[in-house]
């Protein structure tokens, strides 16, 4: 018999300096049972990166037409497609001719690195992609601070993330590896 997905309840406050966006969201986050901490972490510091009054949690791990997070137009058409991981050349290149502007988070230290060595030259023709990687000690620090649920502050400022998750706080430092142009 599969196994459920588990339920987090995250009020998640937003203060993003560099964007001028100050927003408390209320999210329910259905973990994979193939997901771990670490990545459902990085999916709500993604969020929090990226948020707007219409960015959506997806479905995720349970289908592959569809990226982690999207921001979409009222109109339907996507507008920013946020995927977490190593996707292939193939799904790179698929996203960004889908969405206006794609930003890939990966991780997974030395695993991430192999992927962008691998993938890297054939980017370099989406001006839309962006590649923001996590360090491996940023990430691991993220997943001691997952519960059930959570009230999570993330204040970024000059780029600099701050996490407080209940009584813990932490920094991460995102890595830009490719910007979008």
């Amino acid at each position: 018999m599969a196994q459920n997905s588990t339920i987090y309840k995250v009020e998640l406050s937003v203060s993003d300096m560099d964007r001028h966006y100050y927003e408390v969201h209320k999210l329910t986050v259905a973990k994979h049972p193939s997901e771990t901490d670490e990545r459902l972490m990085l999916r709500i510091v993604a969020f929090a990166l990226n948020a707007h009054e219409h960015l959506e949690l997806t479905k995720g791990l349970s289908t592959d037409s569809e990226p982690d997070i999207w921001q979409k137009s009222l109109s339907g058409e996507i507008d920013v497609w946020v995927a977490l991981g190593l996707p292939s050349e193939k799904v790179l290149r698929q996203s960004c001719s889908k969405a206006a502007k794609v930003i890939v988070y990966p991780y997974g230290g030395r695993t991430a690195e192999v992927w962008w060595d691998k993938v890297k030259s054939g980017t370099t023709r989406f001006d839309n992609l962006q590649v923001v990687n996590f360090s491996e000690t940023d990430a691991a620090a993220l997943a001691k601070m997952a519960s059930r649920a959570m009230k999570v502050q993330v204040n970024i400022q000059d780029a600099e993330v701050m996490v407080s998750v209940n009584e813990d706080t932490i920094y991460v430092t995102p890595d830009i590896w490719k910007g979008a142009a």
